[in-house]
């Protein structure tokens, strides 16, 4: 509001509308808790710059060229890393909002916990992990990568420098681990939301499925359509939730969700379709990792070790430009692996 006399600082106003909307169980907006401390944003709060941050930051922009699940797809109207991550932010918010909770904390990570995707969607992910467990002895989660790039790899190996609650959102958004902030579960949920039901669109419009096929007692619970089935589980969450103190979901919606998640794993993430392009793919990320494997990269961020280097260098690959340098290197000739100088195997 602009007044004739000394406005507050942006901080003080923060304050202000957190005490009397936020939930008490809400994560504050201050103080900025940073690994390097900074000094406040006259004109942003300490999230909101770290959503402008991941939000201008170079592995942010690949994601549009990342897989969500068809590989290359025909047309233009397919998900990709970049458009999941975008609806993804939206449904949290508003679940956020509903709840009382920090919606530029809940904006942050979400579109933050994408960013160490590699290329080619979950089978990449599965590949890349199975080629760094048989040479390195180490495997790969895109959850921990997406950590590692925005502490480690962006702006030249600086990072981000985002604040903790922010970076803990981000790594535990999946695995056996809750994120410490309800913001963080809301995402954590919200990211499977919509996952299933984008994918479910875009398998029936690939012809992988038909409307016709889909499990009629899920859909009777749920709803028909996509944005019915979202507007009841997050209606069920914001609903659980609040009478919880925390991010859940009702015992009925939660097996329902559970059991279309299971049919996606089954008809379409595991299915014959996807399951004919994991040979190409596996070709694809073997051959780049060899050539890597044989002649490391140069470090993204200092004190890399190899296999930090080889899976910096391929999980921040996008599908065209790993298409690319597999085509540069040539398809599994011995020239292709042993001359890997031929093709600048990074991700531009």
């Amino acid at each position: 509001m602009l007044t004739a006399t000394e406005p507050a600082s942006l901080r003080e106003r923060i304050e202000v509308i957190e005490a009397g909307f936020l939930s008490p169980l809400g994560t504050r907006s201050y103080p900025a808790r940073r690994a390097r401390a900074e000094d406040d944003s006259p004109v942003r709060t300490p999230f909101a710059r770290d959503r402008d941050r991941i939000v201008h930051s170079k592995a942010f922009r690949r994601l549009k060229h990342k897989t969500q699940v068809f590989i290359s797809p025909e047309g233009d109207h397919y998900r990709t890393r970049l458009t999941h991550t975008l609806e993804t932010c939206g449904i949290a918010r508003t679940v956020a909002r509903a709840l009382a909770l920090n919606e530029d904390l809940t904006e942050a990570i979400g579109l933050g916990h994408d960013l160490g995707h590699p290329p080619f969607g979950h089978i990449g992910e599965n590949a890349l992990d199975r080629l760094l467990l048989r040479r390195y002895g180490v495997g790969f989660r895109h959850n921990e990568h997406s950590l590692r790039v925005v502490e480690r790899l962006e702006r030249d190996g600086r990072g981000l420098n985002l604040t903790e609650p922010v970076r803990d959102g981000i790594e535990r958004h999946t695995g056996s681990e809750l994120p410490a902030t309800l913001e963080g579960r809301i995402l954590r949920l919200v990211d499977r939301f919509a996952y299933i039901n984008h994918d479910i669109d875009d398998a029936v419009r690939a012809g992988v499925l038909s409307a016709d096929e889909l499990p009629r007692p899920e859909l009777e619970v749920l709803g028909e359509t996509g944005s019915e089935r979202i507007d009841t589980l997050v209606r069920d969450l914001v609903a659980c939730s609040g009478e919880a103190g925390d991010i859940v979901q009702g015992e009925r919606i939660g097996a329902a969700m559970a059991r279309l998640r299971d049919f996606m794993f089954e008809r379409v993430y595991l299915g014959t379709a996807m399951r004919s392009q994991h040979e190409r793919i596996e070709r694809i990320l073997s051959t780049l990792f060899e050539a890597c494997s044989r002649r490391p990269p140069a470090a993204l961020t200092p004190g890399a070790s190899e296999p930090e280097r080889v899976t910096d260098w391929i999980a921040g690959m996008t599908d065209r430009y790993a298409e690319r340098a597999y085509a540069e290197l040539g398809e599994q000739d011995d020239p292709a692996v042993s001359q890997p100088g031929r093709v600048a195997v990074v991700p531009s």
